[in-house]
């Protein structure tokens, strides 16, 4: 059985065919990547653009590389929310005539659960689980029982983790998107130079923050003469689309490598803290660690080298940023269950999951 996945929820459009819930037949990705770089994130009105211009030949490229025709499809499934609203509705209406002409199923699929499919669908994974969504819009955990019922255990109570990585890339001069540059950077300077304070949560524990720490880096750079550093980085990013890592290093000195490092250090060591306090909280025999911040090496080494109560599992680099076969593949229980969506379905752009 055949489904055929579209996401479009933020500035990635994406199609996928995958066959009996696993094996990805097709995964197909057009990024919008040099259209938003240049204004340091992404412009809505710009993505809804250019998802229509690609949704067509995506899609049919899917198809093609699948050897699948619309009419072997089982049922169609597309990204329904959260995300930017424009960029839904072009994926979901797209769906929809599809699933009309061909007399198919439409299967709405919310983008986090998506996420989690990414890994689901591919290792076998012991519930009940813990679910850490960390990407450049969630920063999530859950428990997953069998059957694949949610429970929200916490979440960014501001930034997501990708969203500060991004932002103090940005701040720093290394351009956008800012998450990949500083994980690179990160191993040559020293992750305890600069110690940041976070602050303790009130009310939920397992509630994250990243808002302070993105500020005190804001101070730390302003209290230091950094403009003519951050001109040549910018500099640099104009003169090179993708700069290479020795590039990077000879515009950025010792100070900001350590700032880095101590930057990325904190972040993760938030992001596992909670992680083992929630696994532990519900029993866990799982960890799933997804979303586009999963692709961090540091992030993926620390895990897999800490005292964790319970086996770790990241998406493959393929899947962890956003794509169709986790849209696709977390369609298949909905198919087995009917879970079946009308034509009058609409886009979320703040959909939640559980």
């Amino acid at each position: 059985m055949r489904i055929l996945g579209i996401e479009s929820s933020c500035d990635e459009t994406a199609a996928a065919v995958v066959e009996d819930g696993s094996r990805i037949l097709s995964s197909i990705i057009s990024s919008q990547m040099s259209t938003h770089s240049k204004y340091g994130g992404v412009v809505p009105e710009l993505a809804s653009r250019e998802h229509l211009r690609a949704i067509v030949p995506v899609v049919r490229l899917a198809l093609e590389q699948s050897a699948t025709r619309l009419q072997d499809l089982a049922a169609i499934a597309v990204t329904q929310g959260p995300g930017l609203v424009g960029s839904l509705l072009v994926g979901m209406t797209y769906a929809k005539s599809l699933a009309l002409v061909q007399k198919i199923p439409l299967i709405a699929v919310n983008h986090i659960e998506g996420h989690i499919h990414a890994v689901v669908s591919q290792n076998a994974v012991e519930f009940p689980a813990l679910a850490l969504v960390v990407s450049g819009g969630h920063t999530h955990l859950f428990e997953l029982r069998a059957g694949l019922s949610y429970r929200l255990l916490g979440k960014t109570r501001d930034d997501a983790a990708g969203e500060a990585f991004d932002k103090v890339a940005k701040l720093l001069g290394f351009g956008y998107p800012g998450g990949p540059v500083i994980d690179r950077l990160a191993p040559f300077g020293d992750p305890r130079a600069v110690r940041f304070t976070l602050a303790k949560m009130k009310g939920n524990p397992l509630d994250f923050s990243f808002s302070g720490i993105k500020t005190a880096v804001l101070r730390w750079v302003e209290s230091r003469d950094m403009r003519e550093e951050i001109d040549r980085r910018r500099a640099l990013l104009a003169a090179h689309h993708a700069p290479s890592t020795e590039a990077w290093l000879a515009v950025t000195p010792r100070p900001t490598l350590d700032l880095l490092a101590s930057f990325q250090y904190t972040v993760i060591q938030e992001l596992l803290h909670r992680a083992v306090k929630s696994a532990e909280e519900i029993g866990a025999r799982s960890l799933i660690v997804s979303g586009g911040v999963a692709c961090n090496s540091g992030l993926r080494a620390a895990a897999h080298s800490a005292h964790l109560p319970c086996p770790v599992f990241f998406p493959a680099p393929a899947l962890s940023t956003d794509n169709a076969a986790m849209i696709a593949a977390a369609a298949f229980p909905k198919f087995a269950r009917r879970e079946f969506s009308g034509f009058d379905l609409r886009a979320q752009a703040n959909l939640t999951l559980a």
